[in-house]
């Protein structure tokens, strides 16, 4: 048979994802349209790849057999294409962090600057987009960074990576400290503040959109200042959460304080200060396999980063998580270094 990499390509993104809707939407696809990629591929091939069920999808034997070739098979599609053209490939950029929308900031620093050609796709989480760069499916993300340890301006770890994974072949360098607001219900006492200090939340409980084990930010300000994070839920997406948060009487949540979304009825988003938390979005790589565009891409998000102000930290008026803190340092001490070094 003649395997048509559309194909290969739908059932990839339906094995990472495991749900069809949220495949589909990955490769801008209709759900009725991946299906059909999938069901043609299997008729093909004459076995079933997944198992359907109404609660989950799961990959049967032969799907689990044919995963590892079909990533071999699409590879060798992109590479022959690009030996045709003559031309660098575009550079495929995943996002995570989808509640934060992380889009914004990609959108602004890929407008500002002249980069390289660009495929954003969608992760999961962190430890999704590290096994993605480690198997070479992917060239570089874009979201929150954690749990690596930091050692050097680009980030660089000895630890293993949130999946197993070789944490030193990844490199990653901060480009946006964002604040963020308080969101709790409108009949709160708090909410009618103009203002919150982080500590005045201690005795109020953060709603968190998913499970906590997978939310470091959250986790690292609770443990900070103090808070009863409650049990998470499956992540249904910013009104789920927001629905939550109304039905939790001393409930709140943290959310980007430039995020472009209006609470709605019965909430209300209070600034926090002395300190400001911060929440740090950060582009990783793999260590070992740069893109070319890379060094152009991290040009255009630095210089967005400084037209907007996206990396001011002041450790007396802000607060980051403690390797974001240090984060912040290296990398100041490194453009320092390399200042000295050209004068």
């Amino acid at each position: 048979m003649d395997l048509d990499l559309a194909q290969v390509r739908a059932f990839l993104a339906t094995a990472e994802h495991l749900h069809f809707r949220r495949a589909a939407e990955s490769l801008a696809l209709t759900q009725q349209g991946l299906s059909k990629r999938i069901a043609r591929l299997e008729r093909e091939l004459g076995v079933r790849l997944f198992d359907r069920g109404r609660a989950a999808v799961g990959l049967t034997a032969a799907g689990r057999c044919f995963l590892g070739p079909a990533r071999e098979a699409l590879a060798a599609g992109a590479a022959a294409v690009a030996a045709v053209r003559e031309a660098v490939p575009p550079l495929r950029l995943d996002v995570w962090g989808h509640l934060f929308a992380p889009l914004r900031t990609v959108r602004e620093a890929l407008d500002a600057a002249p980069g390289p050609a660009v495929e954003v796709g969608q992760a999961r989480d962190l430890a999704t987009t590290a096994a993605a760069l480690a198997r070479g499916e992917t060239t570089a993300g874009f979201g929150r960074y954690h749990d690596h340890g930091v050692s050097g301006a680009d980030g660089g770890s000895g630890a293993a990576g949130p999946d197993g994974t070789d944490g030193r072949a990844l490199a990653h360098r901060l480009v946006r400290l964002e604040p963020v607001d308080a969101v709790l219900r409108a009949d709160h006492p708090l909410a009618a503040r103009p203002f919150l200090r982080p500590v005045e939340l201690a005795a109020l409980r953060l709603v968190p959109p998913a499970a906590p084990g997978r939310l470091d930010f959250l986790s690292r300000f609770a443990e900070r200042f103090g808070g009863r994070l409650l049990p998470g839920e499956a992540n249904l997406g910013l009104d789920h959460l927001l629905e939550r948060v109304r039905t939790v009487p001393d409930g709140f949540t943290l959310l980007p304080a430039e995020l472009p979304v209006d609470p709605g009825a019965g909430l209300r988003a209070v600034p926090l200060l002395e300190p400001t938390p911060l929440y740090a979005w950060s582009l990783v790589w793999h260590r070992d396999r740069p893109h070319p565009g890379l060094p152009s891409l991290l040009e255009a998000f630095a210089d967005a980063g400084v037209a907007r102000r996206w990396l001011e930290y002041r450790p007396e008026r802000d607060w980051l998580p403690e390797a974001d803190a240090a984060q912040v340092a290296a990398q100041v001490v490194t453009r320092v270094a390399a200042v000295t070094r050209t004068t």
